[in-house]
C-alpha cells in the first residue's frame, strides 16, 4: 500500500483541531504535507462539520503478540499477524506506531527471542512492501531481570526499525506489583499456576532480578544512548527509581505507579506516559495510581493504547469529559504531538503547515469517537 500521495487533497467543512484551538475551515495538502489551513473551500472532500485531528502516534502497544500467538503454543503466520494488527491500529486512528516486542521473558510463556525476531522481520517486510496502513517502528520491552534479556537485545539492536527501548522489571514486590496479592491475582489468572507453583515462580523471579536487573539496565542504556535509541523507564514507584532512570539517560517515564514517582519524573524532565485503558476503566488493573489522577495533577504528557488499540483515542475524549481544564486540543496533544516529540518524530503530530498530512476524520456519538476516515501522508488508508 503506497501511502504517499503526490497530488493535491483538500478537506473542507471540518472542525480542525489545532495545537491550541478548534478552527472551522479547510486543510489543503500537496505532496503528502499540509500546505494551507484556512476558510472553508467550495471544492474538496466535505467532512460535514466533523472533527479532523492529527493522526495518532503510538509509542507502546503490546497488541501485535495477540495476533501472532492467539493461544498457548499457537503461532499465526507472522506476515498475516502484522497485517491484522496494522488494520486494527489504523482503524483506531493511529498512523505511526511503535510495536512493542518483548526482550527477555517475564513470565512462564512459550514466546521466546526467536519469535520476536520473526515478528521484527515481518514488520520490516510489511513496511518495505508498502502494504501497511500505518507507519510501523519497533519498541523493545526489555525485561532486565530475565537471564536472556541482554543476548536477546544484542540480537536485534542494529535493526533500523528500533526507535525506543523501555527498561522494566516485573519481579514481585516492587514497581508494578508492589502488592503481592495483586501479583498473585494477575499471574495465577494468566498462567493458571497453583499456589505452590506460584511460590516457586516468585522466588525464582526475585532471584533473577537481584542477579541480572542492575547490570542489564546499565548495559542496555549505554548501547541505546550510543545508538540514539530513545530510552524509557517502566513502572517506577519511588523517587529512587526515578533518580536511577535519570542517571541512565531516560527521557520517557512509562506508567509510573505512584504519585510520588510521577512528580519526581516531572522534576527530572521526563515525559510521563500512561495507558488509555487506565483512563477508560477509571483506574489501574494492578491497583496503582490512576491516570486520571495524574491528569488532574497536570502530571500526564502522553497516552498510549497499551493493550487495546482503540483505547488511545477513546481515553483522550474521556479526559475532556472527566477532567476540568483539559480542552479538546490539549487532550489530542496527548496522543499526537507529545508522543511524536518524545519519539523524535519532528515532522508529524499536529495539523500545521509543512507537517505530514496524517489525519483522522471522526465524529462523537454517545461519548465515543467514531473514526470515519484516516489519511497517512495525504493518502486515504481507512
Amino acid at each position: 500500500m503506497n501511502t504517499v500521495a503526490r497530488g493535491e487533497l483538500v478537506l473542507t467543512n471540518a472542525r480542525i483541531v489545532l495545537a491550541d484551538e478548534v478552527l472551522e475551515g479547510s486543510v489543503r495538502v500537496d505532496g503528502g504535507v499540509v500546505t494551507d489551513i484556512g476558510a472553508a473551500s467550495r471544492t474538496g472532500v466535505d467532512l460535514d462539520g466533523d472533527l479532523l485531528i492529527p493522526g495518532l502516534v503510538e509509542l507502546h502497544t503490546d497488541h501485535l503478540e495477540t495476533h501472532y500467538a492467539p493461544r498457548p503454543k499457537v503461532r499465526w503466520n507472522p506476515l498475516a499477524a502484522v497485517q491484522a494488527h496494522d488494520a486494527q491500529i489504523a482503524a483506531s486512528g493511529i498512523t505511526t506506531v511503535l510495536d512493542a516486542i518483548r526482550i527477555g521473558l517475564d513470565e512462564q510463556t512459550d514466546i521466546g527471542a526467536d519469535d520476536m525476531l520473526t515478528l521484527a522481520v515481518a514488520i520490516g517486510a510489511g513496511n518495505k512492501a508498502g502494504r501497511l496502513r500505518a507507519e510501523h517502528h519497533i519498541h523493545l520491552r526489555c525485561e532486565v531481570s530475565a537471564p536472556d534479556c541482554l543476548p536477546s537485545f544484542l540480537a536485534i539492536k542494529d535493526d533500523p526499525q528500533v526507535r525506543l527501548a523501555s527498561l522494566m522489571d516485573h519481579a514481585p514486590g516492587q514497581r508494578q506489583f508492589a502488592s503481592l496479592e495483586a501479583y498473585k491475582v494477575y499471574y495465577q489468572g494468566k498462567t493458571k499456576m497453583s499456589d505452590s507453583e506460584l511460590d516457586v515462580f516468585t522466588e525464582r523471579r526475585n532471584r533473577q532480578s537481584q542477579q541480572f536487573a542492575g547490570k542489564n539496565r546499565r548495559a542496555i542504556a549505554e548501547i541505546c544512548r550510543d545508538r540514539g535509541i530513545v530510552l524509557a523507564s517502566h513502572d517506577d514507584a519511588t523517587r529512587d527509581h526515578v533518580e536511577e532512570a535519570a542517571v541512565l539517560g531516560i527521557h520517557v517515564a512509562e506508567f509510573p505507579t505512584t504519585l510520588e514517582a510521577a512528580k519526581a519524573s516531572r522534576q527530572a524532565g521526563m515525559s510521563i506516559l500512561m495507558g488509555g485503558p487506565n483512563v477508560v476503566r477509571g483506574g489501574s488493573h494492578s491497583g496503582n495510581v490512576s491516570a486520571r489522577a495524574l491528569a488532574e495533577a497536570d502530571l500526564l504528557d502522553i497516552l498510549s493504547s497499551d493493550y487495546i488499540p482503540f483505547s488511545m483515542l477513546q481515553s483522550a475524549f474521556s479526559l475532556v469529559d472527566s477532567v476540568e481544564g483539559i480542552s479538546l486540543p490539549k487532550a489530542i496533544q496527548l496522543v499526537t504531538k507529545r508522543p511524536a516529540d518524545a519519539g523524535g518524530f519532528t515532522d508529524r503530530g499536529e495539523i500545521a503547515i509543512g507537517k505530514r498530512a496524517d489525519f483522522v476524520h471522526l465524529r462523537v456519538e454517545d461519548g465515543i469517537p467514531i473514526v470515519q476516515t484516516v489519511w497517512r501522508q495525504g493518502r486515504r488508508v481507512i
